[in-house]
């Protein structure tokens, strides 16, 4: 709760309908938090997503679920525009909504750029410029950018996505800095693999570009990059959110924690 213990806090997290995401708040609304949900899916499963965070909640407030189409500037402020109407205020905003594409620079295809650019990284800046206001005005705010450890290094065939990750980073850091003197804390994520739909894609191409089975398409991706050779897991990097918006994380702000098995550390 904020320094005033006025009111209950409120988590806008993007891209929260499946994956990490969900995980994130389902954690936030087990530790007493109310929800605001964003993302894609079919009507059931945005059912289904407001359901299971509805069944860690420990507070009478259900999540709701909004939705927004975050290549659009308009439309990323409007989403936070929207929290704001419906719960009063936002308190933590997670940036986790992300697309992926690979291919090399020269068969990169420009929409696909221009996505990525849009979602992965334009739609951070928009989300934090409408709600840091607020934030400020009530001397309480928590921002959470999920970055990669593409953020913090290169892979090939992933120029929009390094491209984007890194910008989160640097976003992040000057975020923190603009806000340093306030109580208003940002700071991103870098995991390295974690086991997703966003992931599933890179196997699917590792299977056929090495004949190789589904684990052993798993096994290749995790030996090429962590020397943990392990996925973190969705509930480890929402354990980290919950770290990070907590008591001991006050102090913390514009770091870019890895959480990648050893990755960034060859």
């Amino acid at each position: 709760m904020n320094r005033s213990g006025c009111h209950m806090k409120t988590a806008l997290i993007t891209g929260s309908t499946s994956g990490i995401g969900l995980a994130i708040a389902d954690a936030l609304s087990a530790a007493g938090w109310r929800i605001a949900l964003h993302g894609l899916g079919t009507a059931n499963e945005i059912a289904n997503a407001v359901d299971q965070v509805a069944s860690r909640a420990t507070h009478a407030d259900l999540p709701r679920h909004f939705d927004a189409d975050l290549r659009t500037a308009s439309a990323a402020r409007r989403l936070i525009a929207d929290v704001e109407d419906s719960f009063g205020h936002v308190d933590l905003l997670v940036n986790n909504a992300g697309i992926q594409f690979t291919a090399r620079v020269e068969d990169f295809p420009i929409t696909k750029w221009d996505d990525i650019i849009a979602i992965n990284l334009s739609s951070v800046f928009h989300t934090c410029a409408a709600v840091l206001p607020g934030m400020r005005e009530r001397d309480y705010g928590r921002i959470i950018n999920m970055a990669s450890v593409h953020g913090l290094i290169a892979s090939t065939e992933k120029a929009a996505y390094v491209a984007a990750k890194h910008g989160v980073v640097g976003l992040t850091k000057t975020i923190a800095l603009e806000n340093a003197k306030s109580n208003v804390t940002c700071n991103a994520i870098c995991p390295g693999w974690v086991k997703t739909a966003l992931l599933d894609a890179q196997i699917d191409r590792k299977m056929g570009h090495a004949n190789l089975s589904y684990l052993g398409a798993i096994a290749a991706l995790l030996s090429e990059k962590e020397p943990s050779e392990r996925f973190t897991t969705p509930e480890h990097i929402a354990a980290a959110v919950l770290f990070l918006v907590g008591e001991a994380g006050s102090n913390i702000t514009g770091i870019s924690l890895p959480m990648d098995g050893g990755w960034t550390a060859q």
